[in-house]
């Protein structure tokens, strides 16, 4: 019965520490503590976010947490890396847009000051998460190290080149490898970079999907228990995930890579068992489901109508939403996402199918259109229509441009104009995906920059927003942020409408007629060059299949 002997290896405490970041609700961490719970039950567990902790504090606060618990594991969980990813805390969209665009030198100035700033930050923070991390080596030798979340999923071998030794690095998803983990690490679960006593570093790939049927409702009170201030998230957006792992192929996307291409679901009941807890023990309306996308290939848009046939059945107020596509859309589908609570409709929106085939989005404008308009018929009253709009992708033109810009147009008509939000986002370049690929054949990267580069002016490049069209976005949107008052309009549309008033010139419009004319005969030849903002030229060659 050797089986049965006890494990010398295996843990008896779990510290899960979620790295400093803005305030949004661990649900990745969550999920893997009450996993760990629920097949070890054995195991003390505990919470520290130090996103909710005094940046002076943090260091304190985790080293009291070590010395109380001295628990045999510490995991981390690391959100954010690359410095240009804007979001509430650090806008470097509007940094690099008044850097780059601002005719006003004074603001360019100060840009340039928070750009250095922004940068500054980041280096400092990652420089700190690695510290705490040599913290925890000094002060607890024998415990073992995990780190994982979504920047070690895109940037796992450089975090296993800065971690202490005894680490396990964790590439995706971690509920499998934290059990093998607490378990003793004898045999090794899933995507992971080990770096040893030694400081040798050695990369296992996942042999096996993580079955996620596995993954029931969150055991809430135990959470609590472990994480007392998970109540402070109870205002803001609960994230729920429903499935993992994508089948698409969109070009600036990892999704496919970290989860894997094969999706797998969590079971509707318990997923509606989740919410229904959140709603009726804590008070919860709003909902965030997690998924890469809630609805994408035809078989997740069934296992999305089971989810909102759980959600119906037990009759919960509560406000939900998540990225959607919408080609699989039905009538039905449609009523039920609005009976059940879709608090908005949330989506990447091109209105140029070029854009759409060019990024290999997977859909067609029209099928998205004709979505749009079921969801008008079912009943849609007031809820959000958020449109997440990669302007300037490669190969936009002012001609697609001009098409995304009346179908925005379609949609306030549609909507209403106050129910449409137009978000303007530029592609986020990642490592590993066919865009960073392909600008780097354009000459637009270097072949072998570091994605993790401190250098302002790549980092500027990988928001991806070149010339010319960059410069016409970029003035558009400093006008509006100056012209508009906060209560008056919302930025994306009036971004959008300067955009639209410089593209109505006679002579664009003539442009983009000779396009037609020209891409509908199948004729080669250049056309003439039209002028955008002054110093903004756009020329256009149409060249035959």
């Amino acid at each position: 019965m050797e089986e049965n002997k006890p494990n010398p290896d295996a843990a008896r405490s779990v510290l899960y520490v979620r790295l400093p970041c803005w305030k949004i609700y661990p649900g990745g961490v969550i999920y893997v503590a009450d996993y760990v719970h629920k097949r070890r039950p054995a195991i003390r567990q505990e919470l520290l976010d130090l996103a909710l902790v005094a940046p002076r504090d943090r260091r304190r606060t985790l080293a009291e947490h070590l010395d109380r618990l001295k628990p045999d594991v510490v995991a981390f969980s690391w959100r954010n890396m690359q410095s240009f990813g804007p979001h509430p805390e650090d806008d470097a969209l509007d940094v690099v847009m008044n850097f780059d665009h601002s005719p006003n030198p004074w603001r360019k100035l100060l840009a340039a000051k928070n750009a250095v700033r922004i940068i500054g930050d980041y280096v400092l923070s990652r420089l700190r998460n690695f510290a705490y991390m040599k913290l925890v080596r000094r002060m607890l030798p024998d415990s073992r190290i995990v780190v994982g979340g979504t920047a070690v999923s895109i940037f796992g071998k450089y975090v296993a080149a800065k971690c202490p030794a005894d680490t396990v690095i964790v590439i995706g998803e971690g509920e499998d490898t934290m059990l093998s983990v607490v378990d003793g690490f004898r045999e090794p679960v899933g995507d992971l970079y080990y770096k040893d006593r030694q400081g040798r570093v050695s990369h296992r790939t996942r042999s096996g999907e993580f079955d996620l049927a596995t993954l029931t409702a969150v055991d809430f009170p135990y959470i609590e228990s472990i994480f007392p201030a998970f109540r402070e998230y109870l205002g803001d957006d609960i994230g729920v995930h429903t499935k993992r792992g994508c089948p698409l192929q969109c070009h600036f996307c990892l999704y496919n890579k970290i989860e894997g291409a094969h999706q797998r679901y969590r079971d509707p009941a318990e997923i509606a068992r989740e919410i229904e807890a959140l709603r009726t023990r804590y008070g919860v309306r709003r909902i965030w489901f997690t998924d890469a996308q809630f609805c994408s290939t035809l078989r997740s848009v069934h296992h999305v109508e089971h989810i909102l046939d759980e959600l119906l059945a037990r009759k919960l107020d509560v406000g939900w939403s998540g990225y959607l596509r919408l080609n699989h859309l039905t009538p039905e589908l449609a009523r039920k996402m609005l009976a059940s609570g879709i608090s908005s409709i949330d989506l990447s929106f091109t209105g140029s199918q070029e854009i759409i085939d060019g990024l290999t989005l997977g859909y067609s404008l029209e099928q998205q259109m004709d979505a749009f308009r079921m969801f008008k018929a079912a009943g849609h009253t007031t809820q959000k229509v958020k449109l997440y709009m990669p302007l300037n992708a490669p190969d936009e033109t002012v001609c697609t441009l001009r098409k995304t810009i009346a179908k925005v147009r379609e949609l306030y008509a549609l909507f209403g104009r106050d129910n449409v939000l137009p978000f303007i986002f530029f592609i986020g370049v990642q490592p590993n995906t066919p865009v960073e690929k392909l600008l780097i054949e354009r000459g637009y990267l270097p072949a072998g920059y570091n994605p993790l580069t401190l250098n302002p002016f790549v980092i500027k490049k990988l928001l991806y927003n070149p010339k010319p069209l960059g410069r016409l976005i970029g003035r558009a949107y400093l006008e509006a942020m100056e012209s508009i008052a906060p209560t008056s309009d919302y930025i994306g549309r009036a971004t959008l409408d300067i955009i639209e008033r410089e593209l109505s010139k006679p002579e664009v419009v003539e442009h983009c007629r000779q396009v037609e004319i020209r891409a509908a005969i199948g004729g080669p030849g250049e056309i003439k060059p039209v002028s955008l903002l002054p110093g903004v030229r756009v020329c256009h060659t149409v060249v035959p299949d």
